[in-house]
């Protein structure tokens, strides 16, 4: 069981606070960088400081490169104090924050990147033959060839950052406190949905996208808990947010990167929010509990979280010597 791994380490309630206060102080320096050199840029060119404030001269002060660089360098800065955590607050072996397996499961990580990166590519690729009008092509590749660089060293970072917070630190660390399931799945993919608040795609599109951002933390909580590890929800973010920085880009989200295409058609939330929860991330689900052979849905979501019994090699002797 997943959650219980957390027993097996340092679990008390006081250590988990401690960690999502260090972690927190942990991005908030990785993000002065960015502060700094956007604040300077806009003071040179006549702002204000204040300006910082406003996401949308924000994220294009700078070279967008440089931008997503020094964004994802705070979630670099942040997985690094988590797994200090993880190994000296709770000295937990980093595997058994990751999976209840013996070692992780790369090949689950690249599943669940395919299937999201696949999905994505084919997905964009029929909406741009059939409404070319809402793209422009922006290829260059010098700032391509750059933003590869940045995405492929950085975004596993920034996801797995998430990952490792999320489904990992916080999923076990509520639930070894809730001794359920259902309830460390709904907090951590509220509180994964509450974090997206102040990207510029909720202003553009209003809080239905928050459907969207608590679905995709309810879809990540539930490969997790079902698969009984983090590898396929790590994939499957990375996955998700490598192509679409390299794929498109749009002038109200939050990456906005030397992508291949544009989009530039008026923004609109309604169905096509809501199409991947309802409909794109069952049929992720049972791509996966078929490939995995998944049972026992109720239990391993809402089911009971229990300290196992160890049982001591001495003890363990003693029983087999006295079946014998």
């Amino acid at each position: 069981m997943f959650i219980a791994q957390a027993f097996k380490s340092y679990h008390e309630w006081w250590r988990y606070l401690v960690g999502i206060i260090v972690v927190f102080v942990a991005t908030q320096l990785g993000s002065i960088p960015f502060a700094v050199a956007a604040g300077a840029k806009m003071v040179s060119e006549g702002g204000s400081i204040a300006d910082l404030d406003n996401m949308s001269k924000l994220m294009t002060i700078l070279d967008s490169n440089l931008t997503l660089f020094l964004m994802l360098l705070s979630f670099a800065v942040g997985l690094g104090a988590l797994l200090l955590m993880i190994k000296y607050l709770h000295q937990q072996p980093l595997v058994e924050a990751t999976t209840t397996r013996k070692k992780i499961d790369w090949s689950r990580f690249w599943v669940g990147f395919g299937l999201i990166a696949i999905t994505t590519i084919v997905l964009t690729g029929i909406d741009f033959y059939t409404n070319p009008q809402d793209y422009e092509v922006q290829f260059q590749w010098g700032p391509f060839l750059v933003l590869a660089l940045i995405v492929l060293i950085f975004i596993p970072l920034q996801t797995s950052m998430e990952e490792y917070l999320f489904r990992g630190y916080l999923m076990q660390g509520i639930g070894v406190l809730a001794k359920n399931k259902w309830v460390p799945l709904l907090i951590t993919s509220l509180i994964f949905g509450a974090l997206h608040l102040a990207n510029p795609e909720v202003d553009k599109l209003g809080n239905v996208i928050m459907v969207y951002y608590i679905g995709t933390g309810l879809l990540l909580g539930i490969m997790t808990l079902m698969d009984e590890g983090l590898e396929l929800a790590l994939g499957f973010h990375a996955g998700n947010n490598l192509i679409a920085a390299l794929l498109v880009t749009a002038d109200w989200t939050v990456f906005q990167t030397n992508s291949i295409l544009k989009d530039v058609s008026e923004p609109s939330a309604g169905f096509d929010v809501i199409l991947p929860v309802l409909i794109l991330y069952p049929i992720f689900l049972l791509i996966l509990a078929r490939i995995y052979k998944w049972n026992n849905w109720t239990d391993k979501l809402f089911g009971k979280v229990e300290e196992p019994v160890i049982v001591s090699d001495e003890i363990h002797k003693e029983n087999i010597e006295k079946h014998l």
